[in-house]
């Protein structure tokens, strides 16, 4: 029996081995790095590592166990760690951007720009929003027709019609999807054009909570929001719980009608096309009629008839709706359609509603306190705020990407950046090759894909075109005081300049689609077999030019492979290099990859989390893209550092640290993910988010890469060197 006594010795031996081993390399190469640059790495990484854990155990508890011990969640955040952090930096420079009126001449800038501010500042005016912004709901639901659940409205049940007012929320700029989503898309099969998808509804409170039942304490809570809602717009607290109740009830019911995350990352069960005709045998309703409304302009080459070929996601769904709302009364229809319109405005109203909309949040997220004023504004004019706006096409995202591009992220930094990709492509590109489970045929069709992926690197120089960005704006102005009824006018925009688009050509490579620079995130498009990696997201713990090669490559390098593993994770292996549905693989190398991807999702769905007592897996199949991306993302990073070094020799190392190149490699890598959650944000990521949390996105794929455990002396059969190791890509 190994007693603790036993494994302490043990411990120390394998740190004094690591510390020797370390000395050695150091002597090796014997260069420290103290520029400016390194010394703020190895400040953060000083102030990130915990050395009295065993990196052989638990390597994120070694690399950020000390950050992670000292972290304070700000009362207003669900999380905090070092993503939050560049993130927030960024959103300190969109600030100062946006409250510089006065100080930048607006002859010589685009028009849009002064529209932003104007959004912005309406957000920040306070008294304004307090003053006027419950009247303004008011007058936009009595535009509506009412909301049978407050007090003197009149409700004729004969005269309602679902399908009329979902085309009256849609033309005020609201999101009309709470029973049927009905969007323009691009088209899976031909990926140079668009089609409209109608699709199941979206929730006010995401499925995988709503199926625990009316008495979970979180559906509870939304259930809280919909009564408090209610009651201020001025019904009495009884007739909010008994009409609301039945709101709620419809909407589980909803609810049970959707299908799950996981089945929804199948994209060929996802594409059934007919003509609209034939979408009437599914729900007998003019759906020539419903379309034509939505898109606002009947009368032009956008008009529909009943010959269109529309893609029904989920006729599953279509039919069971039908057949919901054949048994619903209109009334309790109408209260879930208008509540959904309340819900959306909420957090564009006085201090009252944004308190009832605050302690639903404590709930659902954790947070105890709203964020600061400015810090708000600033995401919902960038579009970061709000999931519907979040870098699409008309919205204020090439308008703030221009403004931040002007100011932020110099074009030589470019130039570095861009050579981390072509390194980390060249090498997929070798593993492609040395896989031995795809057959040749296969094989040519995947370096096909990986040379037709386009990367958008930082901003597309269109951006900086006056005449173009005026010219992409053309028509759009915001002029009000209001802050709810200029964000509707943003919403109108949006909805206009996809009905105007929809029958054109899609331009693959458009900076209309690409342009986006203000966002801190990046992102691999199946659709058109892009990656982009905004400007705002090449800065802080992810980038930095002047740092050693071997901390851009454990960060940045890692996010490349990352997005470029994506078009070949579950759903992007659907989609050949033009982004076109096709099935390019063959039967015997498909299946050996299912078996591949099995032992990811087998291994992760392993994983648990403890949260306030309760132990959760993480869903290994819902989360099985984003870890086969972790994965393979690794992999290219240290193999294409280890390739350049191998070129142009071993780099100096950083002050203050024990630490090899390799090992400053994957300590830099692990440092993206260093923090900590709330347990309601913790709960709400194993729930519904794609994404693993942070301890299994460097954990889950560093146990699984044979570098790892040879560049830390790890012994095979502990934890970071398991006997079974899975790798796909």
């Amino acid at each position: 029996m190994v007693t603790d006594k036993m494994r302490l010795i043990i411990h120390t031996l394998l740190v004094m081995l690591l510390f020797i081993s370390t000395i050695k390399a150091r002597r090796k190469s014997g260069q420290v790095c103290i520029t400016a640059e390194c010394v703020t790495a190895a400040a953060q990484l000083i102030n990130n590592i915990d050395t009295h854990a065993d990196p052989c155990e638990d390597f994120y508890n070694y690399a950020c166990g000390r950050y992670n011990s000292e972290a304070v969640i700000p009362e207003h955040k669900p999380k905090v760690g070092a993503f939050d952090t560049t993130r927030d930096a960024f959103y300190a420079r969109l600030k100062k951007i946006f409250e510089d009126e006065g100080k930048t001449d607006i002859s010589d800038e685009p028009m849009v720009f002064q529209s932003a501010r104007k959004l912005y500042s309406s957000c920040m005016d306070l008294d304004n929003i307090q003053e006027t912004s419950k009247e303004d709901l008011l007058e936009i639901i009595n535009k509506l027709g009412g909301w049978p659940v407050l007090p003197n409205t009149q409700f004729n049940s004969d005269d309602f019609s679902w399908q009329n007012l979902n085309a009256e929320i849609n033309r005020m700029g609201f999101d009309a999807k709470s029973l049927v989503s009905i969007v323009i898309a691009t088209d899976a099969d031909n990926s140079s054009r668009r089609i409209l998808k109608i699709d199941q509804a979206e929730l006010g409170l995401e499925r995988e909570y709503l199926v625990k039942g009316s008495q979970d304490k979180d559906v509870q809570a939304y259930f809280r929001y919909m009564v408090e809602a209610a009651k201020y717009l001025g019904t009495d607290e009884q007739t909010a719980k008994t009409l609301m109740k039945d709101v709620l009830d419809f909407e589980l019911k909803l609810a049970e009608l959707t299908i799950k995350k996981e089945e929804r990352r199948n994209k060929t069960a996802l594409n059934n096309k007919m003509p609209l005709a034939d979408v009437k045998e599914l729900f007998h309703v003019d759906w020539v009629n419903i379309i034509n409304d939505m898109l606002e302009n009947p009368i032009n080459e956008n008009q529909v008839n009943s010959k269109e070929i529309v893609n029904v996601a989920v006729p599953k769904f279509v039919r069971e709706l039908s057949i919901l709302l054949e048994k619903t009364d209109n009334k309790i229809v109408a209260n879930y359609m208008i509540w959904r319109v309340v819900k959306d405005a909420f957090p564009f109203l006085n201090e009252e509603a944004r308190e009832i909309t605050q302690n639903y949040k404590e709930v659902l997220r954790g947070t105890k306190t709203e964020p600061p004023r400015w810090e708000t504004c600033v995401k919902m004019t960038a579009g970061l705020g709000d999931s519907n706006l979040y870098f699409k096409e008309g919205s204020l995202s090439n308008g703030v990407g221009s403004m931040y591009a002007r100011n932020y992220f110099p074009l030589e930094d470019k130039k570095v950046v861009d050579s981390i990709e072509t390194n980390i492509r060249a090498e997929f590109k070798t593993i492609l090759d040395e896989l031995n489970w795809m057959d040749e045929e296969t094989r040519i069709k995947a370096h096909e894909k990986v040379d037709l992926i386009t990367s958008f690197m930082g901003y597309a120089e269109e951006i900086l075109d006056n005449d173009l960005i005026n010219e992409y704006y053309e028509g759009f102005a915001m002029n009000d005081s209001s802050y709810l009824k200029n964000y509707l006018t943003l919403k109108r925009f949006v909805n206009k300049y996809y009905v105007n688009v929809f029958r054109e050509e899609i331009d693959k490579t458009s900076w209309k689609t690409h342009g986006g620079a203000a966002v801190v995130n990046a992102f691999y498009n199946g659709e058109d077999n892009s990656m982009i990696f905004p400007a705002g997201f090449l800065a802080g713990v992810f980038f930095d030019a002047e740092r050693p090669a071997y901390m851009n490559y454990g960060t940045i390098g890692l996010v490349i492979g990352h997005e470029i593993t994506h078009g070949f994770d579950d759903r992007g292996s659907q989609t050949d290099g033009e982004g076109n549905l096709v099935d390019w693989w063959s039967s015997v190398s498909k299946e050996q990859y299912i078996q591949k991807t099995k032992c990811i999702i087998d291994q992760y769905t392993n994983f648990t989390v403890e949260i306030e007592g309760e132990t959760f897996n993480l869903n290994g199949v819902n989360t099985q893209g984003e870890n086969v991306a972790d994965n393979g993302g690794i992999k290219q990073a240290i193999r294409a550092y280890r390739r350049l070094i191998s070129k142009h020799g071993a780099e100096p190392t950083l002050p203050g640290l024990p630490y090899t190149q390799d090992q400053l490699f994957w300590l830099s890598s692990a440092s993206i993910w260093c923090g900590v959650s709330r347990p309601a944000k913790l709960k709400n990521q194993v729930l519904v988010d794609p994404h693993s949390p942070s301890r299994f996105r460097v954990n889950g794929p560093f146990k699984n890469r044979p570098e790892f455990s040879q560049d830390w002396n790890c012994p095979k059969g502990s934890p970071m060197n398991p006997k079974v190791q899975c790798e796909v890509w």
